[in-house]
């Protein structure tokens, strides 16, 4: 397994020097900022996730307004709590698109944001304060307590929202398998672990996030 610096000057010699490279990173929010989300713009963001999967995400972008109105600005209690005729007027609501398995997952996310703030002061301080080696445990939390954040929907929903982790990308998975990490897309917990050791020694030694290091191998693609 090379080291980061190996792999980011490939990256580099792709994409037209360090600066390039630099300038295509995204990086982490700070843990004061995440810890200052409020819990239904967590609900919010995983509402989005959960309705681009799969489908147009232009098109989720452009009703976003339209979901925002008919979610109550995904107010945890109201969205928790919505009674069976509620349900049934949002599976008819023009403004957003109307799946009914993604709406029903905003309900179950909602009680999934409101048991853990109960028990953590917020879903933000749940997030913040999970150790970053254990983030292929978080995603499986997620997948295991939420409703529709299995396989990629998590990390997306993760990334979206500013928490520091990585995406296993098309072109992130290619590089873990040219290093070596994987032999294939890593669907079972015990590649995602080795994934993660590697993401950790990469860490290590340059002491970048892992959302820089996710985006660096992807770029060395």
């Amino acid at each position: 397994m090379r080291n980061f610096a190996e792999i980011y000057e490939i990256a580099a010699m792709r994409h037209g020097g360090e600066a390039e490279v630099e300038a295509k990173l995204a990086k982490p929010l700070p843990v004061a900022t995440l810890a200052s989300i409020a819990d239904d713009r967590w609900l919010a963001g995983m509402t989005r996730a959960i309705f681009q999967a799969g489908f147009n995400w232009k098109v989720i972008e452009n009703k976003w307004f339209g979901f925002e109105e008919a979610f109550d600005g995904f107010d945890i209690a109201v969205c928790a709590n919505r009674s069976p005729d509620g349900f049934d007027a949002l599976t008819h609501d023009k403004r957003i698109v109307r799946n009914p398995a993604k709406i029903a997952a905003v309900q179950a996310n909602a009680q999934f944001i409101d048991g853990i703030a109960r028990e953590h002061g917020s879903f933000a301080h749940w997030i913040v304060n999970w150790p970053r080696a254990g983030y292929v445990d978080l995603l499986a939390e997620l997948g295991r307590r939420g409703s529709r954040l299995g396989g990629a929907t998590a990390q997306y929903f993760l990334r979206a929202m500013g928490v520091d982790g990585f995406i296993f990308s098309k072109d992130v998975v290619a590089r873990l398998i040219a290093e070596g990490v994987l032999d294939r897309s890593p669907t079972s917990h015990k590649a995602q672990l080795a994934a993660q050791a590697a993401f950790d020694r990469w860490a290590g030694e340059s002491g970048r996030s892992l959302t820089e290091i996710s985006r660096v191998l992807a770029l060395s693609i």
